[in-house]
This record gives C-alpha cells, sequence and structure tokens, in this order.
C-alpha cells in the first residue's frame, strides 16, 4: 500500500521532478468572435482584445501575425485571445469577416 502512496519529487539527475501539465482546454464558442477595446490594467494604453475565435493558441499565432501586420502594430496570443495593440477594432473586424468569421463589436 505505500509504495502505491510514494512517487518521486527529487532526482539528483534531473533535479525537481513535477506533476505533467495537462493540456490547456479551449473554450467553448457560440460561432461569434467579439472584438473589445480593452485599457485596464495597462496604464491607459487600450488593446483591441479578440475572443471567441474557438482555436488553440498554435493556431492562433498565424491569425495574430496577419492582424499585426494587417494594422502595422504589435500584439500577442494570450489565453485563447488576440491583444492588438491600440484601437484596431474596425480593421480587425474586416479582416476577420473576411476570412468568413462573424463578428460583433462589444463593449463601449
Amino acid at each position: 500500500m505505500r509504495d502505491q502512496l510514494s512517487r518521486l519529487v527529487y532526482s539528483t539527475d534531473q533535479g525537481r521532478i513535477g506533476e505533467p501539465e495537462a493540456e490547456p482546454v479551449i473554450p467553448e464558442t457560440d460561432g461569434i468572435v467579439r472584438i473589445r477595446r480593452e485599457t485596464k490594467g495597462r496604464k491607459g494604453k487600450g488593446v483591441t482584445v479578440i475572443e471567441g475565435l474557438g482555436l488553440s493558441e498554435n493556431d492562433l499565432k498565424p491569425l495574430a501575425k496577419a492582424l499585426k501586420k494587417r494594422c502595422s502594430v504589435g500584439g500577442s496570443v494570450k489565453e485563447f485571445t488576440i491583444e492588438i495593440q491600440g484601437d484596431q477594432r474596425e480593421t480587425c473586424m474586416q479582416y476577420l469577416q473576411q476570412q468568413g468569421y462573424k463578428v460583433k463589436l462589444s463593449g463601449g
């Protein structure tokens, strides 16, 4: 019984042995991509946040790259959302509609 409950937590060869990380679960979407402007936690700097694409982070990266190139700004992929620097809602909406997504502007 004791052998079933014990597990290796440190090895001099490998160092600390942690739990294997689980694959992140892609959030479910309703088929509508939402685009909003956000300034919270960014010292007043605005970013355009795109969520609801229903893609994994690896699939979001090429789309984010295309949006950043189209808007000529920087950005990143975080927690299944794309963040584009500045207020780029209209440009992003037009591009995503051309790619076949159903897009809504959300927020003020």
